[in-house]
């Protein structure tokens, strides 16, 4: 009887958990949205390829917050140069170095990590690389055709240097070494036949079709509009998934008032959108806009005779009372800024931010701007998280 009723209960226990299980067993690596450490490798890349440095910056802090080692970090700028030049990587370097700098001084201690393990001596370079591609590709590499065989000359730099030593380089995966190479054709732009050639070989090293999509929609409002539609229309050729609609696009649409006009703005860091909601005049005493911030984009540090209060409609944000730890806002969020406390506010690095800004505009609701947040401070919230 005993035996009975534990078959019994084993049984009951199968039951239960069989379809965990099974979920657990066929899911698929790729099938999960990017990972932390993936993203950040993604960010590093794109902005270290086009050369904006104010987004690497925070791209950096990311990573390094997301435990990519000193190395590992370093590394995906390395391998960027092969694709954006010597001066790009050569900029993010130094941009990493002043990021560790600050870091350090903020009593943050990263990890150096794994040094790369040394690549034996001697061989033919060109047959290595030769089989790195073929593995890469999973096709053989037959006789020189197009570009190659016009310029055997680059065939054999780009096999004897990327493929054989670059990619022979064991701190990054082939797959992180893809998800980089996608990020910065993409963010550089015009490069559509191999931004094409290794969205397909990223698939091949387990990248799915919807990290891909992440990737585009991760990257959607940090580079340029012409370079995004590009992406997601070589996703389009080379992919049965269907794609969202544009995130700008939807952006638009969602938001509860117009975005607005852009334009340049003394007390702000970044592009920021303004609409006029209710304007400034003799009879209301209150001025409300409609205000959204790029990823990256604040005000200056600023205070309001009257206090201002900050209904936050879309997005992820900062703001920060002078004095205090940087809180993190988001939609549906309501910020009372006290009167006369100095504070700034604006979007998180990866993430635009908009709210709707209410102040009196009568003498005594007038506002103070002050400096300017530093990278410093504005990067402080990732060194909290």
């Amino acid at each position: 009887m005993r035996s009975a009723a534990i078959t019994k209960i084993y049984l009951t226990i199968v039951f239960l958990w069989a379809p965990f299980l099974l979920s657990a067993q066929t899911s698929k690596p790729g099938d999960q949205p990017l990972t932390p450490r993936q993203q950040a490798i993604v960010m590093t890349a794109a902005f270290t390829a086009n050369g904006d440095l104010d987004r690497l910056k925070s791209a950096l802090h990311s990573a390094l917050d997301a435990k990519l080692t000193i190395n590992e970090t370093k590394e995906v700028i390395v391998h960027v140069y092969a694709y954006a030049g010597f001066p790009r990587s050569i900029r993010g370097l130094q941009t990493l170095m002043a990021v560790l700098e600050e870091r350090k001084a903020s009593g943050i201690k990263d990890d150096v990590g794994k040094e790369v393990t040394p690549i034996p001596k001697g061989g033919d370079k060109y047959e290595t690389g030769k089989k790195t591609l073929e593995k890469l590709t999973g096709r053989p590499q037959g006789e020189l055709t197009g570009y190659n065989a016009f310029s055997p000359e680059i065939d054999r730099f780009l096999k004897e240097h990327l493929f054989a030593d670059i990619f022979s380089r064991d701190l990054l995966t082939y797959a992180e070494r893809e998800l980089a190479t996608v990020a910065a054709l993409i963010s550089i732009g015009g490069v559509e036949p191999m931004l094409s050639s290794h969205m397909r070989v990223a698939i091949r090293q387990g990248i799915s079709e919807n990290q891909l999509i992440e990737i585009i929609s991760l990257l959607g409002e940090s580079v340029g509009k012409t370079e995004i539609e590009t992406a997601r229309k070589v996703f389009g050729e080379i992919s049965t998934t269907k794609l969202p609609p544009a995130a700008a696009d939807t952006k638009d649409r969602e938001l509860i008032f117009p975005k607005g006009q852009t334009g340049v703005n003394p007390n702000m860091t970044g592009t920021v959108w303004v609409y006029n909601l209710v304007r400034q005049d003799s009879v209301m005493t209150n001025s409300v806009g409609n205000v959204t911030f790029e990823p990256g984009a604040r005000t200056h540090w600023h205070s309001h005779y009257a206090g201002q209060i900050l209904l936050v409609t879309d997005g992820v944000g900062y703001h920060q009372l002078k004095g205090k730890p940087i809180e993190i806002i988001q939609k549906g969020d309501v910020i009372k800024c006290p009167p006369n406390v100095v504070h700034w506010h604006g979007a998180s690095p990866t993430q635009s931010m908009t709210h709707v800004a209410i102040t009196q505009n009568t003498e005594t609701g007038r506002v103070v701007w002050l400096e300017k947040v530093t990278d410093e401070e504005y990067n402080a919230a990732n060194k909290k998280q």
